[in-house]
């Protein structure tokens, strides 16, 4: 025990790099169930193939992304060092004891110049899901979605105001029509086309990330972020979309066009989704009604002003078209605004003598003013969908599947911030951290 051990570490052996591999390594697992040839054809239009100097293998440097994406190695300098001493890491690049890695540099101007802008990273996700498919991990007819924040590399002190117009959405013509046919079934005329330009609104704008949002929302850390919205599969938890918007952006807007994507991409078949209470809005319920999709949604109790009666105090009468008032009077419909509400109005002479007046409104005319969006009635039938056994059993599977997608990305994957700055960049990052977990996933799940 006491005597010193001699020393090996210049001596020569005769040696496999792969015995020094465990058998249960994951990458191991990866490269037995992993397809990597697709992408030397995904990428081979941005080389020059008789011309320039000999290039960086692109299966190997889009293998080294991999597991610094896998092991949560956020610096590029940092992956080549590890690699360099990482038996398991030269393994699965295919490299020997004394074969020499690329430079740091290499990686990070391959990114910048050659791939950035493109479609390269969203491709090489796409065909790690068709991967998954074949073998029997993704279904497509259960999907579950959320958005989480990425801290962007940005300081939330170095900003500008900035004025800027509010997009129009894509279902503003469905909802102007459902508004012209809604003021016509009550004897009204439909509105003149507005001439005034889109509405503005005041933003922060970050002088060291334009493109990154400045989120304010409750209980979630206020400063600029991106927003990764995350579509995972009901089976095992693949990732089947991802897509990165400033912080400032609503969950419900992006929605349904990525849902389109993937139905078209993956010819998917949703049958059932699953979302929180912050998808929860009229053009969302009644987009996803019009693809005959059974959506389940969480419940945010609505704002109440204390010592008012509830919204839901004053009942609606679907076939008259009318509200009762907690003192039984009879509310009628007025008009449907450019907004899409229909303005329901109670007759002042009445309210003046009520004496629940006081618990009603405090308007200066006695008149009470309900309003009703013309999807309200797809709102209420997806609301109902939360309450059946059916709804239960979908919503009770949100936390195990995309939430938990999160927790592992963000525990395990270098997750919690920006690594670049720009959308394009971090949408780069949150695709090639949705793709690790998808690989690891087929690794360790698939037959």
């Amino acid at each position: 025990m006491l005597k010193n051990r001699p020393q090996t570490q210049s001596s020569l052996e005769f040696v496999s790099i792969d015995e020094l591999v465990p058998a249960d390594h994951l990458l191991r697992k990866i490269d037995a169930k992993i397809d990597f040839s697709f992408i030397h054809d995904l990428v081979k239009d941005f080389y020059c193939d008789n011309n320039g100097r000999p290039a960086l293998d692109p299966t190997l440097m889009f293998k080294l992304l991999f597991i610094g994406y896998l092991f949560g190695i956020r610096s590029e300098r940092q992956l080549i060092r590890d690699a360099q001493v990482n038996v398991a890491y030269r393994w699965f690049l295919g490299l020997g004891l004394t074969d020499k890695l690329p430079d740091a540099s290499t990686l990070s101007q391959n990114r910048i110049r050659r791939f950035n802008e493109t479609e390269v990273y969203q491709q090489i996700f796409d065909q790690i899901v068709l991967q998954a498919m074949k073998k029997k991990l993704v279904t497509g007819t259960t999907l579950y979605t959320d958005s989480t924040h990425l801290k962007a590399n940005a300081n939330k002190n170095k900003h500008i105001l900035s004025r800027v117009h509010t997009e129009r959405q894509a279902y503003m013509d469905d909802l102007d029509r459902a508004i012209d046919k809604d003021r016509l079934s009550h004897g009204k005329k439909p509105l003149a086309l507005s001439s005034k330009a889109q509405p503005e609104r005041e933003i922060k704008q970050s002088t060291t990330d334009p493109e990154s949002g400045y989120m304010v929302r409750d209980s979630k850390p206020k400063g600029f972020f991106y927003l990764d919205h995350r579509t995972v599969d009901s089976r095992c938890n693949i990732v089947t979309d991802v897509h990165v918007t400033a912080g400032n952006v609503h969950d419900a807007v992006p929605y349904l066009e990525r849902l389109d994507r993937q139905k078209e991409r993956f010819n998917f078949d949703v049958e059932h989704v699953g979302l929180d209470a912050g998808y929860f809005t009229s053009a969302l319920c009644k987009g996803l009604e019009d693809r005959d999709i059974y959506a389940v949604m969480g419940y945010r109790r609505p704002t109440h002003k204390a010592g008012y009666f509830y919204k839901r105090e004053y009942i609606y009468d679907e076939l008259n078209d009318q509200y009762t008032c907690p003192a039984g009077q009879i509310i009628l419909y007025k008009t449907t605004s450019r907004e899409g509400y229909r303005h329901y109005q109670s007759n002042p002479k009445i309210c003046a003598n009520c004496p629940l007046i006081d618990r009603c409104t405090r308007n200066a005319n006695k008149v009470k003013t309900i309003t009703r969006h013309v999807w309200e009635d797809s709102k209420e039938r997806v609301n109902q969908n939360r309450l059946t056994d059916k709804g239960k059993v979908i919503y009770a599977r949100r936390k195990e599947t995309v939430e938990r997608s999160f927790a592992d990305a963000k525990q395990l994957h270098g997750y919690r911030y920006a690594q670049f700055r720009g959308r394009s960049k971090v949408q780069m990052q949150c695709l090639m951290v949705a793709t690790a977990q998808n690989m690891k996933k087929i690794a360790l799940m698939a037959a």
